[in-house]
């Protein structure tokens, strides 16, 4: 949609010749003389961005832009004066205004505050708009957005909520595979019975068997009493094995044995135990990639794959971040008795920027942090961490202009492969995907680029 601009200056002229060059660049101007004329446009919704002189008869232009700010801010004023001086220019800011031009100027000098002015327009109405939408996305609890990848993981969260079937939930670390196994307890027929989850990384080798499958009195030196084991606690509910692909490989055949039979044996005993619980496993290793390395095994990945749920990395969401952003702002704020209530929009823009390795958890650490650190009722880029404020995406730097500068094509292959495998967080599985390689492909040229080492998450 072409940017609708009012011009408003006392000097006819000037606004004839302004707009006749923001016409020619594709804009769509209307102007007046009058600042009163201009505000009843605005008021009507008839405007996109106002650029108004200073010194005008009647009200000035000063007036103008506190008005339409009052009233109106979602239209941003472009204030341009004759007198250019640092006190002139902080009695615009503290009118509202987003910048200050100095005459004279031209079309092309005025079409760049406009596309500065417009861009702060369409991320403030961005803003506002995920502000709406924390409040419509309730249906999956804590698991909000609106992207298209989550809209894919709410209905597939709806479709397989209803049977007993093994779900495996995939994605990188701090993307919600918690809430996503949560939501298919909550909306499925066990959801009066228990939920019990364990992470698999945080528990010794040595425990996890009597975590998990519980063990005799006597089975060892600090078995007192006899324990049943998470799986007799999840009966008729959802037993939730968080990071899987940590699983001791000699575990995970007792594991599986565990999973066909439907029966655990508590260590230390004689006899079996049936358990009744639906079995949602999570990971954010590419267990094929774990699978081909034997660190995985094949038969139990196939058990746990019955239906898979992936969740999107953060930095694939687009506005979901800023909903998400304003959904722990305001958590965090009401926790800490603070009056901060929205994100400035060159915080949005810092947000929406930023790779968000950590994907939704970083983020609520973020919002957590700034939180504490606001001095207003809007969070400023000062309030965020170092590494949000000063980050800059990495590129593909292929080669210069200087013949000296110019590489090999394996190296230009190496780079992007890297490159790709950064970007979706070093999963294998998924770089191979986007390179058009098998895994084995990619294995063979990350060790000759000395790039084998990393772990096949």
């Amino acid at each position: 949609m072409t940017t609708r601009i009012e011009i408003v200056d006392d000097e006819e002229e000037m606004c004839r010749t302004l707009a006749a060059g923001l016409r020619r660049l594709g804009y769509e101007p209307s102007w007046s003389t009058s600042p009163d004329d201009a505000f009843a446009r605005v008021i009507a919704g008839e405007v996109d961005v106002v650029a108004t002189d200073v010194r005008m008869r009647g009200m000035n232009g000063l007036e103008l832009t506190e008005r339409i700010v009052a009233n109106r801010p979602d239209v941003p004023v472009i204030v341009m004066t004759a007198f250019g001086s640092v006190e002139a220019a902080v009695a615009t800011i503290r009118a509202g205004a987003v910048d200050f031009l100095t005459k004279p100027l031209d079309a092309d000098v005025l079409a760049v505050a406009i596309e500065r002015a417009d861009a702060h327009r369409r991320l403030r109405a961005e803003v506002k708009r995920l502000e709406r939408a924390v409040e419509e996305t309730r249906r999956f609890d804590e698991l909000l957005g609106a992207s298209a990848g989550m809209r894919e993981v709410y209905s597939l969260i709806d479709r397989v909520a209803g049977s007993d079937t093994t779900v495996l939930v995939t994605g990188e670390s701090g993307t919600g595979k918690e809430l996503v196994a949560r939501a298919l307890h909550d909306r499925g027929p066990r959801r009066r019975g228990p939920f019990v989850a364990i992470n698999c990384a945080a528990v010794p080798e040595a425990l996890l068997e009597s975590e998990l499958f519980g063990h005799a009195k006597g089975a060892f030196t600090d078995a007192k009493e006899r324990r049943a084991g998470l799986f007799a606690d999840a009966h008729g509910g959802t037993l939730f094995l968080d990071e899987i692909g940590e699983m001791p490989v000699t575990m995970q055949a007792k594991l599986l044995r565990a999973l066909e039979t439907r029966r655990v044996r508590p260590v230390g005993a004689t006899a079996e135990a049936a358990f009744d619980a639906r079995i949602v496993a999570a990971t954010h290793r590419d267990l094929e990639s774990a699978v081909d390395e034997q660190r995985f095994r094949e038969d139990l990945l196939y058990r746990l794959n019955v239906l898979q749920v992936e969740l999107p990395p953060l930095r694939a969401r687009g506005s979901d971040i800023l909903l998400l952003a304003q959904h722990f702002l305001r958590r965090h704020a009401a926790k800490a008795e603070r009056k901060v209530t929205s994100l400035s929009t060159a915080v949005a823009e810092k947000l929406l920027a930023y790779a968000w390795p950590g994907n939704v958890r970083e983020l609520q650490n973020c919002m957590e942090r700034a939180v504490a650190l606001a001095r207003y009722e809007e969070v400023v880029v000062e309030d965020l961490p170092p590494k949000i404020r000063d980050y800059a995406r990495s590129n593909v730097l292929v080669a210069g202009d200087a013949p000296e500068e110019l590489v090999s094509m394996e190296e230009v292959e190496r780079r992007y492969a890297l490159r790709v495998l950064e970007a979706v967080g070093g999963n294998k599985n998924s770089a191979a995907r986007i390179l058009g390689w098998d895994r084995k492909t990619l294995y063979r040229r990350l060790a000759r680029w000395g790039g084998g080492a990393a772990d096949g998450g």
